[in-house]
């Protein structure tokens, strides 16, 4: 089974993500990390439920991996043009223990398990051969933290609360048929749409607030 791990709002600049992320949730989500064999960085905020949400953005301070990055952003050209369509909570990642299992059967969607960092390896990852968003954000990226979860005591809890997540999507049929295969724990509701879109609904201490 995929437990849903965290979500993921893919910004141009970690500024963009941060006010968004406050016109929506009226929260200022604090830093969090740096990926050095990533050069990317974050901000993060505890969701409830071991669930956290990551702002996630190319780091101009950064190095090149020598790889494609995740989270298709090396792209920046789409990265803005995604943002300025407003999809901005642009997918979900989800922990399991068997990612090779799942990646050799559904190599096509995950593309490869790449073990992070990569001179002492703590955690592996999926991703495609292009850095690309699984089935552009339709498919949740795989995580395997190798029996050393996410510390949730490193992510600021500010009272918040993922309550549900809805997808948005042009084929409605065959992304829920896949999520049957994987059978995470907490699937995104799909409903039809023209474009893959994600909304997540999350209680606030000021309130019930909705992040896109």
């Amino acid at each position: 089974m995929l437990k849903l791990d965290h979500l993921t709002v893919i910004a141009p600049t970690l500024t963009e993500g941060v006010s968004h992320v406050r016109e929506c949730l009226d929260l200022d989500v604090p830093f969090g990390t740096r990926h050095d064999y990533m050069g990317t960085h974050n901000h993060r905020l505890q969701l409830g439920d071991r669930i956290y949400l990551e702002i996630v953005a190319l780091d101009p301070d950064g190095r090149a991996p020598g790889r494609a990055r995740w989270f298709g952003l090396d792209d920046q050209e789409q990265v803005r043009t995604d943002w300025d369509d407003g999809r901005r909570l642009r997918g979900w990642v989800a922990s399991t223990h068997d990612i090779q299992v799942i990646v050799s059967k559904h190599d096509k969607v995950f593309g490869e398990v790449v073990a992070l960092p990569f001179n002492r390896p703590e955690f592996a990852f999926s991703i495609p051969d292009d850095g690309s968003l699984p089935l552009d954000g339709g498919a949740p990226s795989l995580i395997d933290h190798q029996g050393d979860p996410t510390s949730m005591s490193d992510i600021p809890d500010m009272g918040a609360c993922l309550l549900s997540l809805t997808l948005e999507h042009p084929h409605p049929d065959t992304v829920s048929k896949l999520y049957r295969e994987l059978s995470p724990d907490r699937p995104p509701d799909v409903t039809p749409g023209t474009q893959i879109r994600y909304r997540a609904s999350i209680m606030t201490p000021s309130g019930r607030k909705e992040l896109t």
